[in-house]
């Protein structure tokens, strides 16, 4: 009898989906890395970008597979209401800078830049992912605010939701 409430208490911890690494209100790390819009390699400052309002950083596991090609697809078809918001979409992922120019003109249509998260970006969002070898990061995605501080927070592996959670804090915050 004494392992069953044990039992219970291990099945709830995997049951439960992990949160995210950055609570809402947290300063959100600043970084400068590579990416690729359109399939041009352009320079990636998130202070220069939070600027110009709020940015949407979503990290994503690794370009060319499902639910990623799924994802940068989405975010490419509401761009246009993430603008309207005054919100830069950012995507980021530990792949190397030569696959993301690929993935940003095949799968997001060059409508935003995709970025390369090294290890320092990667520990600072907390959102690595055991990849069996490979460096890969989890489905998470983050909308800062001008301030730099993280105003919401979507951490989920499956992509359905990302574009619609992160764009409704978007709104709320342009109208705030």
């Amino acid at each position: 009898m004494r392992l069953f409430p044990a039992a219970i208490a291990a099945v709830a911890l995997i049951a439960t989906p992990a949160l995210a690494g950055l609570p809402v209100g947290a300063k959100a790390p600043t970084f400068s890395t590579r990416g690729a819009v359109a399939g041009q390699v352009v320079g990636v400052d998130l202070a220069q970008q939070l600027k110009k309002g709020p940015v949407v950083l979503y990290f994503f596991p690794a370009a060319f597979t499902g639910g990623c090609n799924a994802e940068a697809h989405a975010f490419a078809e509401a761009i246009p209401d993430f603008q309207k918001a005054g919100a830069t979409v950012i995507g980021m992922s530990a792949d190397d800078v030569p696959t993301l120019q690929r993935f940003s003109a095949e799968k997001c249509a060059g409508k935003f830049a995709v970025a390369s998260a090294g290890p320092n970006v990667i520990k600072g969002y907390d959102v690595a992912l055991n990849g069996g070898g490979r460096a890969l990061t989890k489905r998470t995605s983050y909308v800062i605010a001008s301030d730099g501080r993280v105003a919401f927070v979507h951490d989920d592996m499956n992509p359905a939701q990302h574009v619609a959670l992160t764009l409704a804090a978007v709104r709320k915050l342009h109208h705030s």
